[in-house]
């Protein structure tokens, strides 16, 4: 049984667990005193505390490492997310990450499902970002097809662009077999774009970020994406990636229900601050407060902070309760994975219970249980591992 305040009443429950699954979620009247909640879901995370899972280097063993960092920050589920590389690398990859989810069971609970970011998007500098141009190319599925061979179907989500011929098409096939699709990382026009939805798309990748920097009045695909209520959309809160009044117009634009939070971490995320060589970005800049940017430029280098100082973030804006940003990180996602996150019977035991008060930068944890078994706290000898 753990107890804690519930973030969006104010009041204590207690929840009980047995074997993996919540049996009762009750009133407390003397609970902990910390919040508590369903866990974090991050459906974009590159890499972290120098584990890099673009780098062409990846192991199992890589993998849980960085699997059981994130679950020690509440992050109970995510999505390890491949950007642009050539056919070999992802391949090679894609296999890796197939393998510890056959061979470890709480891996698998933990990764739900992979998303390939790229390489089907736009060529234009700008909205590509970093992804590296000579890997850039037209949307195959085919390809697709070899990707699922090599990790055992479990790439769930595909970011493109699609400005491509038979973008359509394309979306459609991959809707039908189940497999969804988000923009991003994209120059199309409000036409490609709205058939895009049309066919199927459901996510717009990290809103406002991965786009040009300087746009028509209108249309642009920022207006486009923000006024479709067939899209949901994902944002990064870091403070960098969007400014705190561009975040907060966009989150009322899309609407609450539709947001969910990414961290887009890359693999110099959690490390001390200093300058390092990234195989992305050159000699970049990690400083102490989690901005990471290529060295002696105001340009991002990609993201830092996790999933946790999101939330932290967005319950500081003043326009959200703790209870809502946190929704936009456990419960939204959990939704559009089809995977539901929340405190409730008959789901399973995926629980934080936490410190955080207007201010911090991050959520503390104090408890963490992954599909019934305990994460935090506990000792080396007893700690579970993926």
């Amino acid at each position: 049984m753990v107890t804690g305040i519930d973030p969006h009443t104010g009041s204590g429950i207690s929840v009980s667990i047995d074997k993996g699954v919540i049996t009762e979620v009750t009133g407390c009247k003397n609970p902990e005193n910390a919040w508590i909640s369903a866990g974090l879901v991050d459906i974009q995370v590159n890499g972290f505390q120098g584990i890099d899972l673009n780098d062409g280097e990846l192991s199992e063993n890589k993998l849980r490492q960085l699997a059981n960092t994130l679950l020690q920050m509440g992050v109970t589920r995510f999505l390890p997310t491949l950007i642009t590389a050539s056919q070999s690398r992802l391949l090679q990859t894609l296999q890796v990450i197939g393998n510890a989810c056959d061979n470890h069971p709480l891996m698998a609970a933990t990764i739900p499902m992979i998303h390939v970011e790229g390489p089907f998007i736009s060529p234009e500098d700008g909205p590509r970002g970093a992804h590296p141009l000579e890997h850039v190319r037209a949307p195959s599925l085919q390809e697709v097809e070899q990707w699922q061979e090599a990790c055992g179907n479990r790439v769930g989500l595909i970011t493109l662009s699609p400005h491509w011929n038979d973008s359509s098409a394309f979306i459609q096939a991959l809707h039908r077999q189940g497999t969804r699709v988000a923009l991003g990382h994209t120059h199309a026009s409000h036409e490609q774009l709205r058939s895009a939805v049309d066919a199927g798309a459901s996510l717009s990748t990290h809103l406002g970020n991965g786009i040009a920097a300087r746009l028509p009045r209108h249309p642009n695909p920022l207006w486009t994406q923000l006024a479709d209520d067939r899209l949901k959309a994902s944002f990064i809160a870091d403070g960098y990636h969007l400014p705190r009044e561009t975040l907060i117009t966009m989150l009322r634009a899309k609407s609450h229900g539709r947001c969910l939070l990414v961290s887009d971490t890359a693999a110099l995320g959690g490390m001390p601050a200093g300058r390092y060589s990234a195989a992305i970005g050159g000699e970049v800049e990690l400083t102490a407060n989690g901005r990471l940017s290529v060295a002696d430029t105001p340009f991002l280098a990609g993201a830092a902070k996790p999933l946790p100082d999101g939330v932290a973030y967005c319950a500081s804006l003043g326009n959200l309760s703790l209870g809502e940003a946190l929704d936009m990180a456990s419960a939204h996602p959990g939704e559009y994975l089809n995977q539901p996150q929340s405190l409730s019977v008959g789901q399973i035991a995926d629980v934080i219970r936490f410190n955080w008060q207007p201010g911090d930068p991050t959520l503390k944890m104090t408890k963490v249980i992954k599909a019934g078994q305990l994460i935090i706290p506990s000792d080396k000898q007893k700690q579970v591992r993926c």
